[in-house]
């Protein structure tokens, strides 16, 4: 007897990875038996950490208690239903801050069932971290402001490290 393995695919960039996506990875791990973290990314843009630093934070920030279910994956260049097809996905899986990251990222979810039939689920995010963002995360450590608790201290400790 064969046990089919429920999987998934958490995409996103994660520059840097931040505790509104901790929280979705973690929710993620307990509905599906494997989630794989891809990292997507264009090898013509430089990000704020090069992509197998990404990997690392991203590994190193899991909690211990799903790191079993979890795997870190890069991709560059790749369609996401391209990506869900070579690990053997049948879902991709979203974090939701709001209004606006719905309507972002539904046209996307009809995109992707159109062309493979992969469904993407949407999470809810941590209504504490709605205003978490890599992107402003980023900004406020640029200009000195403390972004204590909306990173893993890994991730603050290698944002510091940027800046020496």
């Amino acid at each position: 007897m064969t046990t089919l393995i429920r999987r998934c695919v958490c995409p996103g960039s994660f520059d840097p990875v931040t505790a509104g996506h901790l929280d979705i990875l973690v929710r993620a791990a307990a509905l599906f038996d494997e989630v794989v973290v891809a990292i997507l990314h264009n090898p013509a843009k430089s990000g704020t950490f090069p992509v197998e630093r990404r990997l690392e934070l991203v590994r190193e920030s899991l909690p211990h208690s799903v790191r079993e279910g979890v795997r870190v994956e890069a991709f560059a260049n790749r369609l996401l239903v391209d990506v869900c097809r070579d690990v053997g996905a049948e879902a991709i899986v979203k974090g939701l801050r709001g209004g606006t990251d719905f309507a972002y990222e539904m046209p996307m979810a009809r995109m992707n069932k159109h062309l493979t039939g992969v469904e993407t689920v949407f999470l809810p995010g941590e209504a504490a971290l709605e205003h978490v963002s890599s992107s402003l995360v980023k900004e406020v450590f640029r200009y000195g402001g403390d972004i204590t608790g909306m990173v893993p201290d890994v991730v603050l400790e290698a944002l510091r490290d940027l800046k020496r």
